[in-house]
């Protein structure tokens, strides 16, 4: 049976008679802000901390324990419908008294706005923030990779481990602003624990689903390929 599905037109739900539209000549600063902004101070007041408008796109600072609840409310909630989130990263700044900023973009098609949230963790305490797999099943592999890279620990994800790096790697975080350039170990021993790694007792038979196909290809096809002849991308 095939499986039925709305298709969403960006701006398709504002209601404010204005087609929607790319900005020009937009200000370095003081542009107008995405009104999910000032809904979200409205329906949660205390949390959210900071609103900066750069360029055109707004960015909200929200209070840590707050996080689950505002995402949700970006998501259900009728009149905002932030149902795509692009991305979750983190940054750290030279500054080493600076806290790490975790970041999240937001897009609501429906409306055609785009919203980065942001909340900070204090290096000298635990990096944990609350998943958002619950509610954007995207936040998978995104909130692994910047476990893997920064060490932050998204509580309440599924599979939280490494997707980088292999899982016994144990020098670190290499996005962290204190991750030695070359690494804490030689290049010889970095290579040898890479070589000793099984990766088919790590990942799922779904994950290796490439390392079939190319088993399932043709014997002329695989030799032409496994003697490096290119595939045309």
């Amino acid at each position: 049976m095939t499986e039925k599905f709305d298709i969403v037109t960006a701006g398709s739900a504002a209601t404010d008679g204005v087609a929607p539209a790319t900005q020009r000549n937009i200000p370095h600063r003081g542009g107008a802000a995405n009104p999910s902004a000032t809904a979200l101070a409205t329906r949660f007041p205390g949390s959210v901390l900071r609103t900066d408008v750069v360029w055109g796109e707004t960015t909200v600072m929200v209070a840590r324990a707050d996080v689950p609840a505002i995402m949700q409310w970006l998501h259900d909630e009728p009149s905002e419908r932030y149902d795509y989130l692009s991305d979750v990263t983190a940054v750290e700044y030279r500054d080493f008294d600076q806290p790490i900023e975790v970041v999240w973009h937001l897009r609501s098609l429906p409306f055609r706005r785009f919203l980065r949230v942001k909340t900070q963790l204090e290096k000298n305490k635990e990096l944990e923030v609350a998943s958002v797999w619950g509610i954007w099943k995207a936040a998978d592999w995104m909130e692994r990779e910047c476990y893997d890279m920064f060490g932050i620990r998204f509580t309440g994800h599924p599979d939280l481990r490494r997707i980088l790096m292999w899982e016994q790697y144990k020098e670190g975080y290499p996005l962290r602003k204190d991750f030695p350039l070359r690494g804490r170990f030689s290049r010889a021993e970095q290579l040898r624990q890479a070589l000793t790694q099984n990766p088919e007792a790590k990942y799922s038979m779904e994950e290796l689903s490439i390392a079939d196909a190319f088993n399932d290809l043709p014997d002329e096809m695989r030799k032409r390929l496994g003697a490096g002849e290119r595939t045309g991308e």
